[in-house]
């Protein structure tokens, strides 16, 4: 028999919320529902730790799931993860953080493949970042990463041997930060099996910001009496009419910003770069591109994927596709299959059907950096 705990007992105050971040809405559901539905085909019991004034809530979240019940926690995460193992009935226990929503399939299954063949399984990740110990703001020392690791969870264990380490921690007064620790001290080295980046825990507020945002933007640029040429996403087509604009009239650029800087939350291209500022007349729109994508950056944010529409009943588009997207790409940082790129006529319908402008509509996907 295997039973679940997941640690839904805080307070969210890290985060900043006046309530338990588990009860937070992140995608349009709750976070505990993720690990609820990451768990349940894999639990025979699921014991989920909370606070009194979350019983009713946090029950309500439980109904769709029969093996599940709540136990109320403690003042310590320890205290909280005590009291469920007094109360589980498996001979394996997984504990989880009810914050780490992302948990996999795979990870939940090696896991359990750790515990009946070593006792135990505690999901750890090696070190990216280098680690050092401190005092008073200064480093003392900086030891090897290779030597250290970062724990996850779940954290799986014979449910007897783990609450006999909890009693035996409990009785010395030993406050621990997660069951590996405990372990480790009362009863033996516990075994770790490789995690996933994905497998985050939703601590801060930052972490509950949508993982991706969507952005629409427009531009039509009217043609000119004369040229011998136009520019759309930084390629040069020849026209036998030039676009007007203040800058050099890149539409297809210019939707593709203002859909940039809508999906990051922040103002068009007007307020950044106005056509009634001297600094950008004829200016590259390429280059401006290249501003707008380090503002996303320093949001945090970057690329996922990119759609362009251009109509237009002339110049024809086609033989200048591909270079647009490499162009797009390469501005953008992004592989070149990111970028979609679809050129169409109005069947000489309104303005564009009469030959006097081109309209460029462009979606993005944005995804945190």
């Amino acid at each position: 028999m295997i039973s679940v705990i997941l640690c839904a007992a805080g307070s969210g105050t890290r985060a900043g919320f006046t309530e338990n971040k588990v009860l937070r809405e992140y995608n349009g559901l709750p976070v505990l529902c993720g690990s609820l539905c990451a768990f349940a085909p894999f639990a025979d019991e699921l014991l989920v730790t909370c606070r009194a004034e979350d019983l009713t809530r946090v029950q309500a979240l439980l109904a769709p799931f029969p093996a599940a019940r709540a136990v109320l926690g403690g003042a310590t995460r320890g205290d909280s993860v005590y009291a469920a193992l007094r109360e589980a009935q498996g001979e394996i226990v997984l504990v989880h953080d009810a914050a780490r929503p992302f948990v996999t399939e795979k990870i939940i299954r090696d896991c359990l493949a750790s515990v009946k063949t070593y006792g135990s399984g505690v999901c750890a990740l090696p070190l990216s970042d280098t680690i050092a110990e401190t005092e008073d703001g200064h480093i003392v020392t900086v030891p090897p990463r290779t030597a250290y690791a970062a724990v996850q969870t779940p954290q799986g264990f014979f449910r007897n041997k783990l609450l006999g380490a909890y009693e035996r921690a409990r009785a010395d007064g030993r406050l621990f930060t997660d069951e590996s620790g405990v372990y480790a001290a009362y009863a033996e080295p516990p075994r770790l099996f490789l995690g996933d980046r994905t497998n985050r825990k939703l601590t801060y507020p930052e972490d509950f910001a949508p993982v991706e945002r969507v952005g629409f933007g427009a531009d039509t640029h009217a043609f000119a009496e004369d040229g011998d040429h136009i520019v759309l996403c930084g390629v040069r087509i020849p026209s036998a009419q030039a676009l007007r604009a203040h800058s050099d009239g890149d539409a297809a650029v210019h939707a593709l910003m203002d859909a940039l800087l809508s999906a990051a939350g922040l103002r068009d291209i007007g307020y950044y770069f106005p056509d009634t500022d001297e600094r950008f007349a004829g200016a590259n729109s390429m280059e401006l591109l290249k501003q707008v994508t380090a503002m996303l950056k320093d949001g945090g944010l970057r690329v996922k994927n990119v759609s362009l529409s251009i109509v237009a009943e002339r110049p024809r588009m086609a033989p200048y596709i591909a270079d647009m997207r490499r162009s797009v790409a390469e501005a953008l940082d992004i592989e070149a299959h990111a970028v979609g790129i679809a050129a169409g006529t109005n069947e000489r319908l309104g303005y564009v059907g009469e030959g006097k402008g081109i309209t460029c509509y462009s979606f993005v996907l944005l995804k945190k950096a």
